[in-house]
């Protein structure tokens, strides 16, 4: 029994080992998710002139501004912000990089010193000082048994535990078997008073885990009057908005935006969807609630003229945006990556071809050089051993030598 006890713990300490292919494979995946945050920004110049961006990846450094009322952009973050206590925000719409300008005690701006004192259309809340949810605590949490993933509502951009989000115990997020959500947006329990003329709207634009296609053909369509019906099966709207997942991939949602649309027709002729005026059919509800929206949910909304003004005068215009929402954001950082990555190849291809016949030999004699040293020390290995720095080290040097003996 002792040494069975002893192989265990032996067993515990062996480092985990992967292979050359996970390890390029788990890269690439860090470096999308990194571009999906980023919005496919390199960093390499402050956004500051571009005004204020729809939506880009804002920080906010304790060091400069410990009361946390600044947000600086990804370049600054890099360049000006460096070893500082940094918090990372995620996304922001409607920002303007606030670095050097008067909130940082007359430290200016490395990448553009030349900035307004201020930017009085960016908006901040408690995630600037590094705070979230209704309990107000930070993420990580330090004091957590365990890290539980947050919600970002899309009015608000606050982050919320799922436990705070102000459902009752009998219901739950609209989520997959796999547990992947089945929503676009997520509205807080906060925010949704101001959202409640969404209930004039048919079931198609909750989210709902029991949502399926023969459910949807059961939704209450517009007459010619309007539409009818502004309530889920429970008696409530439903709608989630999860971090990083928001890019769900939901045929049935998909089916249920294209119906609505076609069912709604447009406004081309300032005609309303509702049939009503929105000024006076969305009372707020009776006992505050979270939404979730099902895909698609933004196209299907009215923009009719006195539903745009009725959006306006409530701060929430930008839900017509299209170019708002996370699912758009990551859109475009996925085209930005993949013009990046042609272009990268592109340039490859050009030096290749810049180069003169002798000149290409010695690189593809390199490369198989480097092809043979690999395998040859793959082979000669421990498969079940950890590659350590100085084995690394060995096979560069083994390289060079072959170099210096061909020149």
């Amino acid at each position: 029994m002792a040494a069975e006890g002893t192989d265990a713990v032996f067993e515990d300490e062996v480092e985990q080992t992967v292979t050359i292919r996970e390890y390029m494979d788990g890269i690439e995946a860090e470096e999308l998710e990194a571009d999906l945050v980023l919005g496919g920004d390199d960093g390499d110049e402050c956004t500051y002139a571009a005004g204020y961006l729809k939506r880009q990846a804002v920080f906010s450094c304790l060091t400069c501004v410990p009361d946390g009322v600044a947000g600086v952009c990804t370049a600054c973050c890099l360049a000006c912000h460096d070893g500082h206590e940094v918090v990372e925000l995620w996304t922001k719409r409607n920002f303007r990089c606030d670095c050097g300008n008067s909130k940082f005690g007359g430290h200016l701006c490395k990448l553009n010193p030349e900035k307004d004192p201020a930017n009085p259309g960016n908006s901040y809340n408690q995630n600037f000082k590094g705070s979230y949810c209704t309990c107000s605590r930070p993420y990580p949490d330090p004091e957590a048994k365990e890290q539980v993933e947050m919600i970002q509502c899309c009015i608000c951009e606050d982050w919320f535990h799922e436990d705070h989000i102000g459902l009752d115990s009998d219901e739950k997020i609209p989520c997959d078997e796999e547990g992947e959500p089945l929503f676009e947006d997520f509205i807080c329990h906060k925010c949704s008073p101001v959202c409640s003329f969404l209930k004039l709207y048919p079931d198609s634009v909750w989210a709902s885990s029991k949502q399926t296609s023969a459910s949807t053909s059961q939704a209450v369509a517009a007459d010619s009057n309007g539409m009818e019906g502004t309530e889920n099966e429970n008696g409530a709207p439903v709608d989630h908005q999860s971090v990083g997942k928001t890019s769900v991939e939901d045929n049935s949602t998909k089916d249920i935006a294209a119906s609505e649309r076609s069912n709604f027709g447009d406004n081309s002729g300032g005609n309303c969807k509702l049939g009503v005026d929105i000024n006076t059919k969305s009372a707020d509800s009776e006992k505050t609630m979270p939404f979730f929206m099902s895909k698609g949910w933004r196209e299907i909304i009215c923009r009719c003229g006195t539903c745009t003004n009725f959006y306006a005068q409530r701060g929430i215009a930008h839900l017509t945006d299209k170019e708002d929402s996370i699912e758009e954001y990551e859109k475009m950082a996925k085209q930005k990556r993949q013009k990046k990555l042609e272009q990268q190849e592109g340039a490859e291809a050009n030096f290749i071809n810049s180069l003169d016949h002798v000149q290409k030999i010695e690189i593809l004699s390199g490369i198989n050089d480097m092809k043979n040293e690999f395998q040859s020390f793959l082979e000669s290995r421990d498969p079940s051993k950890p590659v350590t720095p100085d084995e690394v080290q060995s096979i560069f040097k083994n390289l060079a030598k072959k170099k210096q003996r061909i020149s």
